[in-house]
């Protein structure tokens, strides 16, 4: 198995990084626009459920390159974001740009409707988008403005806008100094006309294990007024929030992947006018550790997964991972550990609903290897009370590896993403289960 330590806002680099090391994945690939690079081409894979396709495979040049989030559906169109790739270098990775918006059909059309990094422009989305009115509104952890301290990235990071024609405005650009945030890895919620979301890192709170401050909750407006509602300090209100927010009865919840009482991450709940309180503290006994995911709402409960803790161990990390239930009131309960046989491990993504049934990604495990003791990753699904079930275990080349997002229900049928695998540099899936 797997060991995985993402504890600093450093996994995008490990992410475009991943494409060079899957060997298995696809392969080493030629850079943006060689002579070799290879083309993209709808194709159906080795699955473990007939009803599996992929629908469009990046070729890592100015079609983008390891899209780590998911997709949505607007008007039967799906859009998304790639965290590298397209017209302009950003210098992580090598020869990876700096990222993309795009559109793709679910027969395999896809468009770019806007290349990151011109100028004082956003860098390297890591989020998915969402659709207020006809405008798109997302984030990108890197570029921007302004320069942040002891950063892995380049620059803070953004809000933008963006027309279904590609015209982009930048809403916001992070500081990360004061108590201005810094590297959204998180995308928005739309309330009421006013939006809000996540930073990993800035605020006013200096987190007890490393320099950075411990990240913040933040409001936006659809034209750029941002404010600051809670910085976290650690201990004893968790730390690094790299997930979307829900809104439940005009409540935000959401997760932290580090800090709270026993240093493994949080569950939350914040006023819209920013009082927080911890819900439940992960990392005591076989509970889950480190939730990079957010949360769902079904029938009065709250449904997540954590990439580690649970019952079975993976490596030098403690756990495979779980998916858990809490209620608003804070009463938490592992529904199932990943680890036991050929199921996945590591869930980094939310779950989603379906005809009484969640449904989820892991970044790893499963039944095929993309290198050396590294599983390439699966689909599942969870009955409210626990039961799971593998839908597909994702095998590399043709196929896509290592699915970080989440999934979009269209028409009963499942639409994914995965960051790397197909050609090299990613994959939009399909699959009915």
């Amino acid at each position: 198995m797997e060991a995985l330590d993402i504890r600093y806002p450093i996994h995008l680099a490990l992410i475009i990084g991943a494409a060079a090391l899957f060997t298995g994945c696809g392969g080493p690939q030629p850079p943006i626009g060689s002579p070799g690079a290879l083309p993209q081409a709808s194709t159906r894979v080795r699955t473990d459920s007939t009803h599996y396709n992929v629908v469009y495979s990046f070729s890592g040049g100015s079609d983008g390159a390891n899209p780590v989030a998911g997709v949505i559906d607007v008007g039967g169109t799906l859009y998304g974001t790639t965290a590298a790739g397209g017209a302009y270098y950003c210098g992580l990775g090598g020869y990876h740009g700096c990222g993309t918006v795009y559109s793709v059909t679910p027969s395999g059309t896809e468009n770019v409707l806007h290349n990151f990094g011109a100028g004082s422009d956003g860098a390297n989305p890591v989020a998915g988008l969402i659709d207020v009115g006809g405008t798109l509104y997302g984030t990108t952890s890197a570029g921007g403005s302004y320069g942040c301290y002891g950063s892995y990235y380049f620059n803070c990071g953004t809000v933008f806008s963006l027309t279904p024609s590609g015209s982009e405005q930048v809403l916001h650009d992070f500081s990360g100094y004061s108590n201005d945030g810094a590297h959204p890895d998180a995308g928005l919620i739309d309330v009421k006309g006013t939006l809000y979301g996540t930073t990993v890192v800035g605020g006013q709170g200096e987190c007890y294990y490393s320099g950075f401050a411990c990240g913040t909750v933040f409001s936006i407006t659809t034209t750029g007024t941002e404010r600051v509602l809670h910085g976290f300090t650690g201990r004893p209100d968790g730390a690094l929030p790299y997930t979307d927010l829900i809104d439940v009865k005009g409540t935000l919840y959401g997760t932290t992947e580090s800090g709270g009482k026993h240093g493994y991450g949080t569950v939350f709940r914040i006023a819209a006018g920013g009082a927080e309180k911890v819900l439940h503290n992960f990392g005591a006994g076989s509970d889950g550790r480190n939730p990079y995911a957010g949360l769902i709402e079904l029938q009065g409960a709250l449904y997540g997964t954590t990439i580690g803790g649970g019952a079975y161990s993976c490596g030098s990390r403690v756990g495979c991972g779980t998916v858990f239930r809490i209620t608003p009131g804070g009463t938490e309960e592992v529904l199932h550990s990943f680890g036991h046989g050929a199921d996945g491990t590591h869930p980094y993504a939310s779950l989603i609903e379906l005809n009484g049934k969640l449904y989820g990604t892991t970044l790893s495990g499963g039944a095929y290897s993309c290198s050396s003791n590294i599983a390439c990753g699966t689909v599942f699904s969870v009955t409210p009370g626990g039961k799971e079930k593998v839908l597909h275990s994702f095998g590399g080349s043709n196929d896509g590896a290592r699915p970080h997002a989440g999934l979009t229900v269209v028409d009963d049928t499942l639409y994914g993403t995965t960051a790397i695998g197909g050609h090299g540099y990613g994959t939009v899936f399909s699959l009915k289960p």
